[in-house]
């Protein structure tokens, strides 16, 4: 693995000497791969030393995660406004996406990221940032275990379950095409761990709740069809929500079931987060760079799976990004041989 390079893993050596405080943080509405890392590293970090102060910032985590250990070590807020020796950010591809943890790390006396998103530039004192790995997960467990940057490499299997947890995520259960040969060695090393598989997947990726799948069922008995059925888009509403008493976090899964519709080259989900503000997820097959096309919105992601938040109303914002959508279908059936060789992540935004 060429994750790290010898230079860098030396600087990160020099800076870990004499921390005693520690801060973890992620992007906003933190999903698996984000929870999974945060709480991994936590792990791991603190299965190293004990007498670490580690703390996690992030946004209120989904239920179904919160068995992961140190579950409860994370905050919203820095009440002590504590200054950190060491904050490392995870699964973070802009620092404007941190939310929770901006003041934090911009008082912090060493900065840390790593991340696996193809748009992040880097940022922080040092940046580990690795495309090709399938998820933030994988990236972080090459780094404990071929690199030693945090410690002496061993897993325990709390951190095991949640590394697991955060690559079945990210892969769609190693459906996705980001699943590669490291990736399946990794989770192969850590299934070694003696992890329940098995419960992983089925409690926190394939389980709904009832309220989850009405409103997944609102969302696809609303969806239309757009491009001559290339593309596909639905749309939830803040009243759909409060009829329903369901909350942002239950639209775990509705855009990636759009994506599998037969036909279509995109699929587009929106949902209100504001007056007149909308979030959107973006999936996409080898046809469509949504990143690109979430960047132009002020997102980001990847390839195969993005997002970013706009304003105005659906027409206007279903149009913009349909439009965007069919140049790239265009300029593929102009030239092609030119084919994306990139492969696919899976984070909302």
């Amino acid at each position: 693995m060429t994750y790290i390079d010898r230079l860098s893993k030396q600087r990160f050596n020099n800076w870990t000497e004499g921390v005693k405080t520690v801060a973890i943080s992620g992007h906003i509405r933190p999903d698996g791969d984000c929870v999974g890392s945060c709480l991994g590293l936590c792990t791991y970090l603190l299965d190293q030393d004990p007498a670490l102060c580690v703390d996690v910032y992030l946004d209120p985590i989904p239920e179904e995660f919160r068995f992961l250990k140190h579950a409860d070590r994370i905050r919203q807020e820095n009440e002590e406004n504590r200054i950190y020796d060491l904050c490392i950010i995870l699964d973070c591809s802009d620092p404007d996406r941190m939310n929770r943890a901006q003041s934090v790390f911009a008082q912090a006396g060493r900065t840390l990221c790593i991340d696996h998103h193809i748009t992040n530039e880097g940022f922080g004192d040092l940046s580990i940032v690795c495309p090709e790995s399938s998820s933030t997960c994988e990236l972080l467990y090459y780094l404990i275990k071929e690199h030693n940057i945090f410690g002496d490499g061993s897993i325990s299997i709390d951190c095991a379950v949640a590394l697991y947890l955060g690559i079945v995520h990210d892969t769609g259960v190693f459906r996705h095409t980001n699943t590669t040969m490291e990736t399946m060695m990794a989770a192969g090393e850590l299934i070694r761990c003696g992890i329940n598989t098995e419960k992983i997947i089925n409690d926190t990726f394939f389980r709904k709740t009832y309220i989850q799948n009405q409103l997944l069922g609102k969302a696809l008995t609303e969806s239309m069809l757009v491009l001559d059925g290339r593309m596909i888009f639905s749309v939830l509403y803040r009243k759909d929500f409060s009829l329903l008493k369901a909350t942002q976090q239950d639209t775990d899964g509705i855009i990636d079931q759009l994506r599998v519709t037969e036909g279509i080259h995109a699929a587009l989900f929106l949902y209100e987060s504001g007056e007149g503000e909308f979030k959107v997820s973006l999936r996409s097959d080898e046809y469509v760079d949504v990143s690109v096309i979430a960047g132009e919105f002020g997102g980001g992601g990847h390839i195969r799976a993005a997002g970013c938040t706009m304003n105005g109303t659906v027409h206007d914002i279903v149009n913009n990004i349909a439009s965007r959508v069919e140049m790239q279908l265009e300029k593929k059936e102009d030239c092609p041989g030119d084919s994306h060789e990139e492969t696919e992540r899976d984070e909302l935004s």
